[in-house]
């Protein structure tokens, strides 16, 4: 099948609103879970730490599913592999609210094997449907919409539990899976979307494979590594930060405000940063590292200027996660390529991200304080730092 022309004129604008709803869909059903955690624990008759598999349970899936990912946006084509993740995602988030733990740590699995799929295929989708002087800004928008879907889950889960039960409240959020995949069709139409095109590179890999291999690309793994710091330190932070708050002397209330300007803030990293890598990619890793370093070291050495280290950190982790998509598409290669590298570079960076929680928990627990867990988190940013510099200083080359 020839490649898929790009869209123009008021298409365009349909385009866009699929990869946001899209984006939004990829993290939405996944954060529901924490406003209503309580509650699904006393009505499911399991402990705290166990509903935390709800929120573990996806992110695992990320990491290990990622291959399966890559071979079918490879086999189907991006247009067929983006509308099955989206559709599995919805059928995973219905059997999770259907009835009893079993189902609900059923449907969690699902859910998070076929997000997986939607992590890998929306940044080939970005490469291969815009121009690369809008691929950056795209990404912004991209990462932002997963921002803004995560806020307004975290917002909204909880009265909405209130009238119609916690079952429904997490499940409603499937919405933006349906209503992407209509956006989808109604761009692509039915055959597009639902009839499988194989990427016409699939079966290449004897000649140049060697030569070109993703697997053996230096930049890729480094990449990765930029990744695994970047998730680490979100996926920690985003788990800790309100506890840290509280031992702080905050209230539960004022602590989850608090948790919730740091995502916030996040809008603005993701949608600032495309900005600055038109400048400058390197800059723009040296930077996003620099704020994000603020918050682990602004909490050790000055506590009172919380509010700071919130909005800097995230805004920078907002920006992390874009800068990552930014430069998965600016090493260049082919639909094939890109589709590799966006599997291989979130699937090493997702598997250290799933332990970062724990990790930082553990060490907390043992040490009684929070200086060791925040030096773990400086040297995940710094990881993120150097590999990412590295990574921008080989596309500047280039």
């Amino acid at each position: 099948m020839p490649p898929t022309p790009r869209v123009t004129g008021p298409r365009a604008a349909l385009l866009v609103v699929a990869i946001v709803l899209a984006a939004a869909m990829l993290r939405a059903p996944i954060v529901a879970v924490a406003p209503v955690a309580r509650q699904i624990s006393a009505d499911l008759g399991v402990s705290a730490a166990v509903i935390g598999l709800f929120t573990s349970i996806p992110v695992l899936a990320f990491a290990l599913c990622s291959p399966l990912a890559v071979a079918l946006v490879r086999r189907g084509g991006a247009n067929f592999a983006l509308a099955v993740g989206l559709l599995g995602a919805v059928v995973g988030c219905l059997i999770r609210s259907a009835d009893g733990f079993v189902l609900a740590l059923v449907g969690t699995a699902v859910m998070g094997i076929f997000l997986t799929i939607g992590n890998v295929v929306i940044p080939v989708v970005i490469a291969r449907e815009f121009p690369p002087e809008r691929v950056h800004l795209m990404t912004g928008v991209y990462t932002s919409a997963i921002n803004v879907g995560t806020m307004t889950v975290t917002v909204a889960t909880a009265p909405l539990a209130t009238g119609l039960g916690w079952r429904a409240a997490i499940a409603v959020w499937a919405v933006f899976g349906i209503a992407a995949v209509a956006t989808w069709v109604a761009l692509r139409g039915m055959r597009g979307v639902f009839v499988p095109h194989p990427d016409p590179h699939a079966a290449r890999d004897a000649a140049d494979g060697p030569r070109r291999s993703i697997l053996r690309a230096g930049t890729t793994w480094a990449l990765g590594a930029a990744f695994a710091g970047q998730a680490f330190s979100y996926y920690a932070m985003t788990a800790w930060l309100p506890t840290l708050l509280i031992d702080g002397g905050f209230g539960i209330a004022a602590a989850g405000a608090i948790a919730a300007l740091f995502q916030v803030a996040g809008i603005a990293g993701a949608l600032l940063t495309p900005l600055l890598t038109r400048r400058s990619i390197v800059g723009s890793v040296v930077l996003v590292a620099a704020g994000w370093a603020t918050v682990p070291l602004g909490f050790l050495l000055a506590p009172d200027l919380w509010w700071l280290w919130c909005l800097l950190g995230g805004a920078a982790q907002g920006g992390g996660l874009t800068v990552i998509f930014i430069m998965i598409s600016a090493l260049g290669g082919d639909q094939h390529e890109v589709t590799g590298r966006s599997g291989l570079v979130q699937g090493l960076g997702y598997g250290v991200a799933a332990v970062g929680p724990t990790v930082v928990g553990a060490l907390h627990e043992v040490s009684h304080g929070w200086t060791a867990p925040l030096l773990v988190v400086v040297a995940a940013v710094a990881l993120f730092g150097v590999a990412g510099a590295g990574v921008a200083g080989r596309i500047r080359h280039r």
